[in-house]
């Protein structure tokens, strides 16, 4: 895993607070600090370690059984296809199994049959044929395939820690330009982000604010969505971008 080069900051607008001789602040603020309060945000990338897709068939036929045998008989092609090209049972899962009768146009009073499995791939980059491979099975159902990783926190940790660094460093550039220096740390919200086309929740905002507390929800972040694979896998590489809120204590040298 690698942890892209930092792309410009996203900064929410920033408050410096000082706080008087009053009560003190609900926030956390002694009266001789200063309230920074800096967004950022993180980038990590990896590669997709896994391949999903699914594939299954349809039949028809004059009676129940008879569609539900044919579709058996098809489904089982498929799966040994896939067990061919070396894809494990423990990868292969029933995701639809249904037989209905068909109560319109040409085939009405015929019955359907569907079966459909969702394959994992540990070689994603293997995914392509195993697509091929199904289709010439006899598979009329196929999607896919989408890439992820098995372990997705991690690449998302390495974005969040590349957006923590982010915020300080922004914030002790303020601190040195106000003649200050961070005192400590007050707060850190995750506000969430994108892993490809996975959305990463976020943590619910605190507002305060006259004494009372308030949580409002975050609104998730638009990203692209990656390319979408063909045959031929390029697996490349998937992208965690990830945003934050720090609020920090400034205090004079």
């Amino acid at each position: 895993m690698a942890v892209l080069h930092r792309l410009p900051v996203l900064l929410a607008p920033l408050a410096l607070a000082a706080c008087g001789e009053g009560a003190a602040d609900p926030r956390g603020i002694d009266r001789s600090e200063t309230l920074l309060s800096v967004s950022a945000s993180g980038q990590a990338e990896a590669r997709p370690d896994r391949a999903q897709f699914q594939a299954g068939i349809e039949t028809r036929a004059g009676t129940a059984r008879g569609a539900s045998v044919a579709n058996g008989e098809k489904i089982a092609e498929i799966v040994a296809a896939l067990r061919t090209l070396g894809v494990d049972e423990r990868d292969i899962q029933t995701r639809t199994v249904n037989v209905q009768r068909i109560d319109y146009g040409p085939q009405r009073g015929q019955f359907q049959a569907a079966n459909v499995v969702e394959v994992t791939m540990r070689q994603p980059a293997k995914a392509g044929d195993a697509v091929a491979a199904v289709t010439e099975a006899g598979a009329n159902i196929v999607s896919g395939p989408n890439l992820s990783m098995t372990d997705p926190e991690a690449t998302a940790n390495l974005a969040y820690a590349d957006a923590y660094r982010a915020a300080r460093a922004r914030a002790e550039a303020y601190a040195e330009a106000a003649g200050m220096e961070v005192g400590r740390v007050l707060y850190i919200r995750d506000a969430g982000g994108m892993q490809g086309q996975t959305y990463l929740r976020g943590a619910e905002r605190i507002e305060q604010g006259g004494g009372d507390a308030r949580v409002t929800a975050q609104a998730a972040p638009v990203a692209a969505p990656p390319p979408v694979a063909a045959p031929g896998m390029m697996v490349g590489t998937s992208r965690s971008d990830v945003y934050i809120q720090v609020d920090f204590a400034l205090r004079g040298k």
